[in-house]
């Protein structure tokens, strides 16, 4: 399968953090979710695919290209779409065209036209003043507006009303139709990532906790729960964010250890934002 992105054994060090050997790859064809909780990792790794951050080891690869050697290329083929403007907010929508047609060799003013038109976007209002999703939109036209092969997306849905978050999940629908394409998408809101996402790659601490198919990781873990009487040493070993309360516990486990599970103890599959959850319970335990 032809990977559009790669990234084996990255490392970057902060004072604070630190990315620990992250390696995963996107197929052409797909959107991948990228998620976990903030500090988890998401907003450096993407800032490292993007050559916005100097990785201390390891290689990315996009479109085959090196990140770093080959920077300008990839970027001529990569639309990028942050939480928040990237444009000057004392500009309109016009004087921005002409200042990025200039930076793009496929430039589509045409395209751009349509988007934007198509987004009720107003070409003489300065973009400063926009709402949030009016100002989302007008990145998406933007990165959507040179024939970009590779989106790239970093909490774009933080702050939307649920009708500008499905109108960019529709976006990001859309765009993926062309095989040849792909979409890393990252975000804390998991219903979003559940809704449009083929794979899934699971930041924790700053390494990979999980990557592959979001079918293969809804399917690898359950939520147990049981009474104190339920609870031995081989649950409190292989749960993860146990808890006890009152009454009983409750768990996240990989479904490799449901055979050796008391019958008595209960289960039910967990969603992506439980998943985080019981993370973030283990991390806090730990």
């Amino acid at each position: 399968m032809d990977n559009i992105l790669e990234l084996q054994g990255v490392c970057k060090s902060y004072k604070d953090f630190a990315l620990k050997n992250v390696s995963f790859s996107l197929p052409r064809g797909y959107i991948m979710g990228f998620i976990g909780q903030n500090g988890s990792g998401k907003t450096t790794t993407v800032r490292s695919i993007l050559n916005m951050a100097d990785i201390d080891s390891g290689t990315i690869s996009v479109f085959g290209l090196d990140s770093v050697s080959d920077s300008r290329a990839i970027k001529e083929r990569t639309g990028v779409v942050f939480d928040s403007l990237c444009f000057a907010e004392h500009l309109n929508i016009k004087e921005i065209e002409s200042q990025l047609k200039g930076f793009y060799k496929g430039w589509d003013s045409e395209e751009f036209s349509r988007r934007v038109g198509s987004f009720g976007l107003p070409l003489k209002k300065k973009v400063g003043s926009f709402s949030k999703g009016m100002k989302m939109k007008l990145m998406a036209a933007a990165a959507l507006s040179h024939k970009a092969e590779l989106l790239i997306l970093d909490e774009p849905t933080s702050g939307l009303d649920p009708v500008a978050r499905d109108e960019l999940l529709d976006i990001l629908s859309e765009y993926i139709q062309d095989e040849n394409r792909g979409v890393l998408f990252s975000t804390h809101i998991t219903a979003d990532v559940e809704r449009i996402a083929d794979y899934v790659t699971v930041m924790r601490n700053g390494s990979v906790w999980f990557t592959g198919t979001k079918d293969d990781l809804l399917e690898k873990y359950i939520i147990i729960k049981g009474g104190e009487e339920d609870v031995t040493d081989d649950i409190r070993k292989s749960s993860i964010g146990f808890h006890m309360y009152k009454n009983g516990f409750d768990a996240l486990v990989d479904t490799e250890h449901l055979p050796k599970l008391p019958r008595s103890v209960g289960y039910e599959k967990a969603s992506l934002d439980e998943i985080l959850i019981y993370i973030a319970k283990e991390d806090k335990h730990e």
